[in-house]
């Protein structure tokens, strides 16, 4: 099956069936490809950067458990794209994805996608996450108490809500400038803290410091998001924390949010007592250079780019991180 998308005055550079149609421009897309777009896989690897660094501290220590690890992954995967169906479907259904809008296609503003199918994505998907996190905690939990294992099945169930509710109903958080600090609790957090607790079956209170810097960074890559939203988020009522302080004050932010998050990456990496550690800092070089070009540019549609670089340095961060600590681990360090 294929779903019409209408472009107005400018032709898709995207293969398909492209139709000229007086001002109008008609491409066919197979909802299949729709629903992969609709997906954003682009944002999968800034959701597990959380849960890399998590395990390498975990194996690091001596604990490892490839189920808990696979569900893990699973699981953050599977919230991710809850998250990213629901920011489809809210955004959409309230306006704010519009013809005036900045950065990738939404399938729902583009008419694709309708509005019922999105919110059936969004139970199939929320259901699917929440099975698997059902594995997850079955495997994590064991010999732990009564009262952990109902925090973690609560915690799941938040972290859904949360995915949900971020651009979906009448409070949605993200509509009032809540967004940061729930993508730097969860991202951060509950994904570092919480899946080292499930390997160890303890709290290691370095990690703190490892979950601000991932918190952080992920913040900074919903904050270009922002960024790139400005005007049209402005006009649509939209007001995230860019909205509120202005762009200017935005830029400023956004350099907070990267240096204190390679600070705090570097204190928990001087915890080691081994200068050979810091190596795993060396893609932080690429943020650096990618705050100078943010610093400088004067037009949103420079931001989206960005998106990917934040994303991916923090993946790498974390790839990074986990290499030198099984190093560590190998020389005896």
């Amino acid at each position: 099956m294929y779903a019409q998308l209408i472009l107005k005055d400018h032709i898709s550079s995207k293969k398909g069936d492209l139709i000229l149609t007086g001002k109008n421009y008609i491409c066919y897309m197979s909802k299949g490809k729709a629903w992969v777009i609709a997906m954003r896989l682009r944002t999968l690897p800034l959701s597990l950067a959380g849960i890399i660094m998590g395990t390498a501290v975990a194996y690091y220590g001596g604990f490892w458990d490839p189920l808990i690890f696979a569900f893990a992954v699973a699981t953050t995967i599977l919230f991710q794209i809850v998250s990213n169906l629901a920011n489809d479907l809210g955004d959409g259904v309230k306006g704010t994805d519009n013809a005036n809008r900045v950065g990738p296609d939404r399938m729902v503003q583009k008419g694709i996608i309708s509005p019922k199918e999105m919110k059936y994505g969004v139970i199939l998907t929320s259901i699917l996450s929440l099975i698997s996190a059902a594995f997850l905690i079955y495997f994590g939990v064991q010999g732990m108490t009564s009262t952990i294992l109902w925090f973690y099945i609560i915690l799941a169930l938040v972290c859904v809500l949360a995915a949900i509710t971020y651009t979906v109903g009448k409070k949605a958080y993200g509509y009032h400038g809540l967004g940061d600090l729930m993508v730097f609790l969860f991202f951060g957090f509950v994904s570092v803290l919480g899946v080292y607790s499930l390997y160890s079956k303890a709290f290691f209170y370095e990690n703190i410091s490892l979950a601000i810097c991932v918190g952080l960074l992920s913040t900074a890559v919903l904050n270009l998001n922002n960024m790139r939203d400005y005007f049209n988020d402005s006009k649509s009522g939209k007001e995230t924390i860019v909205v509120k302080i202005g762009p200017d004050m935005a830029k400023i932010y956004h350099a907070l949010l990267i240096f204190v998050s390679l600070i705090s990456l570097a204190y928990f990496i001087s915890k080691f007592n081994n200068p050979i550690l810091f190596v795993a800092m060396l893609p932080g070089a690429i943020l650096l250079f990618h705050l100078r070009k943010v610093m400088k540019t004067t037009s949103v549609k420079n931001y989206d780019p960005e998106l990917k670089v934040v994303s991916l340095s923090t993946f790498l961060l974390s790839l990074t991180l986990w290499g030198m600590l099984i190093y560590l681990k190998s020389i005896g360090g």
